[in-house]
């Protein structure tokens, strides 16, 4: 066949059901780990000779059709699945970096990433210069001569800045690293980075892709086409000392990173998916090109019907003629602009807090990308341990009130909605 939509590789990517007994459902492998045929057999597995599984911390034939899947639709050549998405982004930059390395990064970070970014990878020696990201020459300016990587969001939570992913590709190119792109928000659905210049992808599947706020899950996508061997990496190009001397670029090539994730960061760090969350996951990746669509059309009805409500000081969505980033949203997600909506109520903090409370078809809590909506006060929650000045550069105002726009019947939103406004 010539090359599959999206929607037909979210059901089929990665199955072979010859090779699952004829199973048209992926299966679910429950098992920690696999018999081998012989210890010949084991020692070819363990030194690479052979490809197959060991032990589920590493690999799993659930887990790994879910891999194969994903990688298919980002366009990469491999992915590698994590317990959640912070698992995945720590473990991607912990197998990637070590002491003395820099970081150049969005300011306009999820909380969670920012935190870890600011105060806990510093504590391992591993620095994070943070920069306006509307400006792709920025990340040109904070380039340091031990700068190993530059890390964005495709469309930041809860800022909502669509990024010149190309501009700033250029500029990670010009430096010798690799660009890595967090693309939760967007999904492959929406937005494939790696067609704009993105070397490397990170999903919390947690979020759109299983969709149905049940079970935790990070992938990595390698798009497998950066060069490990350009002098910055001597980890890729030199023996390791941690899996009998092997030379990662040498034996590996453009899958080096890919490998190093499972062989690594896997087995060192520990965060492995469960084969049942991995299932689960499938079941909302399946779905997702039609569930996107349905968000991203009540998420921009209901931004359109907020602007003109008297109670709102302002409205961030990147699909309104008013957003800074619509330019932006047309080229990079012409199909829709997800889920998430923002606005800022007056009578600030305490108004913000008050309607938060009074919603209940909106529940309350810390996720977005479920199919239910959701909602929260960003700035009182996820964003609390941030300085004013770090929640006024990652977009997060005193008044803000973040959505997650379900795919629940737009009428029925907007009645809740207004019935929050009546409690003000």
């Amino acid at each position: 066949m010539s090359e599959q939509h999206i929607s037909t590789k979210a059901l089929h990517a990665g199955h072979d059901t010859t090779q699952t007994l004829g199973t048209r459902a992926v299966p679910i492998y429950q098992s920690t780990s696999y018999v081998f045929n012989d210890t010949d057999h084991a020692a070819n597995l363990f030194s690479l000779a052979e490809l197959g599984f060991i032990y589920t911390r590493l690999n799993n034939p659930t887990n790994d059709i879910l891999q194969n899947r994903l990688a298919a639709i980002e366009g990469g050549i491999g992915a590698v699945v994590f317990a959640s998405g912070t698992s995945a982004i720590s473990t991607g930059l912990l197998t990637l970096l070590k002491a003395g390395d820099h970081i150049v990064a969005s300011s306009s970070l999820y909380g969670g990433t920012y935190n870890l970014l600011n105060v806990t990878l510093p504590r391992l020696g591993i620095t994070t210069t943070f920069v306006d990201a509307s400006d792709a020459s920025n990340f040109e300016t904070a380039v340091q001569d031990n700068t190993r990587a530059f890390f964005v969001e495709s469309l930041g939570n809860p800022k909502l800045d669509v990024l010149d992913l190309e501009a700033i590709s250029k500029q990670a190119k010009a430096a010798k690293v690799p660009f890595i792109v967090d693309n939760t928000v967007a999904t492959p659905a929406l937005l494939n980075p790696i067609k704009h210049g993105a070397d490397i992808v990170i999903h919390s599947l947690t979020k759109y892709i299983g969709g149905q706020g049940n079970s935790l899950g990070g992938v990595i996508v390698d798009a497998g086409n950066f060069d490990w061997a350009n002098g910055n990496f001597p980890e890729f190009t030199e023996p390791s000392a941690g899996y009998h001397g092997l030379v990662y670029h040498e034996a590996l090539g453009n899958a080096s990173y890919t490998f190093k994730l499972i062989l690594e960061g896997l087995r060192d760090f520990g965060g492995a998916l469960s084969p049942f969350n991995a299932f689960q996951i499938i079941q909302g990746l399946e779905t997702l090109t039609v569930r996107i669509k349905k968000h991203s059309e009540n998420a921009l009805e209901l931004a359109q019907w907020l602007e003109g409500r008297e109670e709102v000081a302002w409205v961030n969505y990147p699909g309104l003629e008013s957003s800074p980033y619509k330019a932006l949203a047309d080229k990079y997600l012409p199909k829709g602009q997800s889920g998430i909506v923002t606005f800022g109520i007056k009578g600030g903090f305490e108004a913000a807090k008050k309607f938060t409370d009074a919603t209940e078809v909106f529940s309350l809590l810390a996720n977005i990308g479920d199919t239910k909506s959701l909602i929260i006060h960003p700035a009182s929650t996820t964003h609390q341990q941030l300085t004013a000045e770090q929640q006024a550069d990652a977009g997060v105002g005193q008044d803000l009130i973040r959505l997650s726009v379900g795919i629940e019947d737009i009428n029925d939103l907007k009645s809740d909605l207004e019935n929050a406004f009546k409690s003000l």
